[in-house]
């Protein structure tokens, strides 16, 4: 004689407040992100990647667009003050080739922290929407624009130097950096990144003033 079985229950989410679901919904996300790629970035992995179902996504964000929006915007403003962080404030003087490496080794630290936030920041990630590229952009334009502010206030007035373009080549060597520290950090260890930086500062210095 057969024997009832229990009929299988629906698995819940655990309740939290909306904004706390939010941000491990961010979470869920960014990881199927750096996993996967943005093609992948369906309601229905974040919603397997979070352990909850398609409705509690929607829920909280209704949608993958608003969604994808709320995740870029988070991590671009964590990119952001990461990398803001280390720009002296107010005109504060420093001496430019320490301050050049005290920052590239600062901002290096902030993604071997944080690889997730960075990775889709430093384009390392596959299918990058236009809107992806252009908020990436936008956060470079306004670190170049503090760096050049930075050599513009402590090198010498008399300086024949194009302090845009040079703030251009430090931000994409430095970005640079960062992108070898992620995708091959046995073959480029921070310490040896940092030792080449610090090397071709040097470098420049002699040839300045033989």
């Amino acid at each position: 004689m057969a024997t009832d079985q229990p009929a299988a229950r629906r698995r819940y989410a655990a309740r939290m407040p909306l904004e706390e679901r939010r941000e491990a919904l961010l979470d869920a996300a960014l990881r199927v992100l750096v996993r996967d790629g943005y093609g992948q970035l369906t309601i229905s992995a974040i919603a397997t990647e979070a352990g909850v179902t398609r409705p509690v996504v929607y829920d909280a964000y209704g949608g993958i667009d608003l969604l994808l929006h709320a995740l870029l915007e988070r991590t671009q403003q964590r990119a952001s003050d990461a990398a803001l962080a280390l720009i002296p404030t107010g005109g504060t003087p420093v001496e430019i080739d320490r301050w050049l490496v005290e920052a590239a080794d600062g901002l290096l630290q902030a993604v071997q922290a944080d690889p997730e936030t960075w990775t889709p920041v430093l384009g390392l990630t596959d299918g990058a929407p236009p809107a992806v590229r252009e908020r990436i952009e936008s956060t470079l334009v306004l670190l170049r624009k503090f760096v050049a502010d930075v050599l513009r206030t402590n090198l010498d007035p008399g300086a024949d130097l194009d302090v845009e373009v040079v703030a251009h080549s430090l931000v994409a060597l430095v970005q640079e950096f960062a992108r070898l520290l992620l995708s091959k950090p046995d073959e480029y260890p921070k310490e040896r990144l940092l030792s080449a930086y610090a090397g071709m500062l040097a470098l420049r210095r002699r040839t300045d003033h033989p």
